[in-house]
């Protein structure tokens, strides 16, 4: 069942997790793992990857990964922004973070992307139809990797975001490597996901991936997170071994 679960669309696992949730969730239940968003603890998460099974990467019960966990862990213990009164936008929102957020009535909360149902407005990321110096926050996680022209998308981040605004945009970073790893001439699904990591990804990020953001116009830095977290938290939580929080501020 856990292969299986990897390999399924993910817009079917999210309705299959809707419908189900209560049932699996007390299949699952446990006290080896906890999902920090919602508080549920599972006696163990799924094994979860394209390329490569991550093991316990997935919480069965709300189809968090571990970058969700830890970035909702920074969120409430980093930053003000789960409280504070903003203007937020999400673009490609994730199931988990969704549904905690639609609940906040302290932000004026909008969702886009081209695809998704979960979508408020229907936009492409290099063209979003939304006005100058508008939004407070923007959450874009997992996103620019695949996007071609990822420089035109991170200026129109940047153009919708009030001065003093911040992104938090996540993306598979390699921090071994100096340079992003890019080639167009690579289309083929199973040869992208060879050399990207997953079928629909156009590049591996290196770490001039906070040089791409400065000049689209961001001051942008990786935020250690991890570091103040004790071995015994990543482990509960099933966190990410080495990953930074991109933060850019306008």
């Amino acid at each position: 069942m856990k292969w299986l679960l990897n390999f399924l669309p993910r817009p079917f696992l999210i309705q299959l997790s809707l419908i189900f949730r209560p049932i699996i969730k007390a299949f699952y239940k446990g006290n080896r793992f906890t999902d920090p968003i919602d508080g549920s603890s599972y006696r163990t998460f799924l094994p979860y990857g394209y390329d490569k099974l991550r093991p316990n990467a997935l919480c069965p019960g709300t189809l968090s990964l571990e970058r969700h966990r830890y970035l909702w862990l920074y969120l409430q213990r980093q930053t003000d922004f789960l409280e504070d009164q903003l203007n937020v936008l999400h673009v490609a929102p994730e199931q988990v973070f969704y549904t905690k957020f639609k609940q906040f009535k302290h932000w004026q909360y909008t969702t886009t992307d081209l695809h998704s149902p979960l979508a408020d407005v229907k936009a492409d990321i290099c063209a979003l139809p939304f006005q100058d110096n508008n939004f407070d926050l923007i959450l874009c996680n997992h996103v620019l990797e695949h996007i071609p022209d990822d420089a035109t998308a991170m200026k129109e981040l940047y153009r919708v975001l009030k001065k003093g605004g911040t992104l938090i945009a996540q993306v598979p970073l390699n921090e071994t490597a100096k340079v992003t790893f890019e080639d167009d001439s690579i289309t083929d699904p199973i040869e992208r996901n060879k050399m990207f990591g997953q079928y629909d990804h156009v590049r591996v990020y290196g770490m001039d991936y906070y040089t791409r953001l400065a000049q689209a116009g961001f001051k942008a830095e990786g935020i250690d997170f991890l570091e103040t977290l004790s071995l015994e938290e990543r482990d509960c939580y099933a966190l990410p071994k080495e990953e930074k929080i991109p933060v850019a501020i306008k």
